[in-house]
């Protein structure tokens, strides 16, 4: 029972985690407009983010245009293309491995080998794509920061931190979290598993040896 609810718990953080890495990979807000100093127009904000650029007036008009070439991101941004894209597929695997180790519940002792081999490499893969995820969040997030308190980048080119980077940060935490409580299923299968193989055959070896012994005291009785 406890097991059962373990990998539920596992599955659903792992796919909350897997739907925030795609949201997070398409949405644009990776770097808001910053209004400070001069820059005091407040009824338009600027979204830049990994495909598309963003441009809201007044909370009533928004207009957002796909870049022209991958040349025209930064640096972080066409890195963090990459990355976010190869986290999404990883979290995709993830999850997908994790239904199919998930599918049996009382197997013999071949399959609880194979079923923990699949847990584990699901465990693995969410922990992998929460780490490769939280490299491009962190990079950009970085690299705003740097801008915003450099002096000498001017006061129109800075940003502020998108709520596509805070949402990464949550989806890289619960695919970290769903791995690690996969690997911790692991462990805990590997010892119920050796456990449970190890006591019927010391009740069998007790038994042989008490069967050996009636039958030793049954010659001696029967000769005598």
């Amino acid at each position: 029972m406890v097991s059962s609810a373990l990998q539920i718990a596992g599955l659903l953080i792992g796919g909350i985690g897997m739907i925030g890495t795609f949201a997070v990979t398409g949405m644009p807000q990776w770097r808001v407009s910053a209004f400070i100093e001069n820059n005091i127009i407040v009824f338009e904000t600027i979204w830049e983010g990994l495909w598309m650029h963003c441009i809201r007036q007044a909370n009533i008009r928004m207009q957002c245009k796909v870049y022209d070439s991958m040349l025209a991101l930064s640096p972080d941004l066409q890195a963090s293309r990459g990355l976010m894209c190869v986290g999404s597929v990883l979290s995709f695997l993830a999850f997908i491995i994790a239904i199919i180790g998930m599918k049996c519940t009382r197997c013999a002792q071949s399959s609880w080998q194979a079923k923990g081999c699949i847990i584990l490499t699901a465990g693995l893969l969410f922990i992998l794509s929460g780490a490769v995820e939280l490299i491009p969040v962190c990079w950009v997030a970085n690299s705003i920061i740097s801008d915003f308190y450099n002096p000498v980048v001017n006061v129109a080119q800075k940003r502020e931190l998108g709520e596509a980077l805070y949402l990464g940060w949550v989806a890289a935490f619960c695919l970290i979290a769903a791995g690690a409580i996969f690997c911790c299923f692991c462990r805990c299968c590997e010892k119920t598993r050796s456990y449970g193989h190890s006591a019927p055959t010391h009740y069998r070896t007790h038994s042989q040896h008490l069967h050996r012994k009636t039958e030793s005291s049954y010659s001696k009785s029967q000769y005598v």
